[in-house]
């Protein structure tokens, strides 16, 4: 319920219904002692400050754990607005619209998410209906081989490894030649991600120009949250955007629920998975919504299918679109502006450890420690810290190398105790 305030007539007809004269009566029971003598508030502060404040006093002093660990999965403020919305029971049941008469609001959340998708990526079309960042590259890439009936896929190494691996255990038993590089040559696509996985910025657009002349697509894999300062997949050339959609609105989890998303240009349509909401007029003129093109299994031949992973992601996508929503334009900027610099401020006061990375960064960098990298997390993990990801065991670098994620939520103080507590970590491993 809203909070409206009473008027004076109401409070006096509130005050005779249980048989008091006055609101000063009403507070009678209570000692003057425990009564309030001021208002001397403090200023206020934002949702996201007042939230880590109020984890602090929950804890009881110990401190919130503070996560730093990235590699496609990080720890973003999400506003309360977007569990309060999602969370309503309109949502709860909320499955593939496969009536239109019965699932109006479903389908106009699925047709608001794709537009707001398409804006953001400066792609055509978007879908609604994938797992995860994973299984998106995956059907990127066997979209790309309907598209120009070649069999060889190129990773290049930018990927995300888990992406690369996940592409290798799909492709297992097909006809599909898997390689590393970047050279088009007679493969149907090249797969990038942008930032990379060790968080450099790339700007693809040459490649891009080069996929074309040869024949082949360009697949971009992207951070949906960088992109309110980094250049659009659109704007770069890519045939085809991916990204994992945790960043914009769903809380980290052991591996899910999470949202696939994928875009693409208007001439590859009708190679893409899942399904698509449109907007209509009935008979009447009355604006509606409903499906349009239904490429699963379940709803068509399984001969002329595109793919079958791709169950409905409605509610998932209802959170990012809640999310990019409150945010809005200059709210994406704002929060890609702060992770950066702090990521960048961080750089800064880690002068023990070796950069890495050789260019720009988004708001993730890899340093290579004095000591093994899983030792320092461990002892960092007692302290409370989730400290980052040591690269070694994903087979993206040395056993002392470390992969660092920062966003929005970090402040200044937490950085600054970090970077002292992994030092005494090295120094004392």
């Amino acid at each position: 319920m809203s909070f409206v305030s009473t008027t004076p007539a109401e409070q006096a007809e509130m005050l005779k219904t249980i048989g008091l004269t006055s609101t000063e009566e009403f507070f009678e029971h209570i000692p003057e002692t425990l009564r309030v003598t001021s208002w001397d508030l403090p200023p206020g502060q934002s949702e996201m400050a007042v939230r880590a404040r109020l984890a602090q006093l929950a804890s009881r002093g110990d401190g919130a754990r503070v996560c730093f660990l990235g590699g496609g999965y990080y720890d973003h403020f999400i506003p309360a607005a977007v569990d309060a919305l999602a969370s309503r029971g309109e949502f709860l049941t909320a499955y593939t619209p496969y009536q239109p008469e019965a699932a109006q609001g479903t389908l106009q959340s699925i047709y608001e998410y794709q537009s707001a998708i398409c804006r953001l990526t400066d792609m055509d079309f978007a879908n609604a209906s994938l797992y995860d960042g994973g299984t998106a590259v995956f059907e990127a890439a066997t979209m790309a081989i309907r598209l120009t009936r070649r069999r060889r896929i190129v990773c290049h190494g930018s990927l995300n490894p888990r992406y690369r691996a996940i592409l290798a255990t799909h492709t297992a038993n097909l006809e599909v030649e898997l390689a590393d590089g970047d050279d088009p040559a007679g493969a149907a696509c090249v797969i990038v991600q942008n930032p990379g996985f060790l968080g450099d910025v790339h700007d693809f657009t040459a490649l891009a120009g080069r996929c074309h002349e040869a024949g082949a697509l360009l697949v971009l894999s992207f951070y949906p949250l960088s992109l309110g300062l980094l250049k659009t997949p659109g704007a770069m050339g890519a045939d085809i955007a991916v990204a994992e959609g945790q960043s914009l609105g769903v809380p980290l989890g052991f591996g899910g629920p999470y949202l696939g998303i994928l875009a693409t240009r208007k001439e590859h349509l009708r190679r893409m998975p899942g399904r698509l909401a449109a907007a209509t007029e009935d008979a009447q003129g009355r604006r509606g919504f409903v499906l349009t093109l239904q490429a699963r299994e379940q709803h068509i031949r399984r001969e002329k299918a595109m793919s079958n992973i791709c169950s409905n992601e409605a509610l998932i996508a209802l959170r990012a679109l809640i999310y990019l929503c409150l945010l809005g334009r200059d709210g994406l900027r704002e929060a890609a502006t702060q992770c950066h610099a702090k990521a960048e401020y961080l750089k800064q006061q880690l002068g023990f450890a070796r950069l890495l990375n050789s260019g720009s960064t988004f708001n993730e960098f890899a340093v290579r420690l004095p000591v093994k990298a899983q030792d320092a997390c461990l002892a960092l993990a007692k302290q409370g810290y989730l400290a980052g990801l040591p690269l070694s065991a994903v087979g993206k670098g040395e056993e002392t190398d470390l992969l660092i994620a920062v966003t929005e939520q970090r402040t200044r103080a937490q950085l600054d105790v970090f970077a002292g507590a992994l030092a005494s970590a090295c120094r004392q491993a």
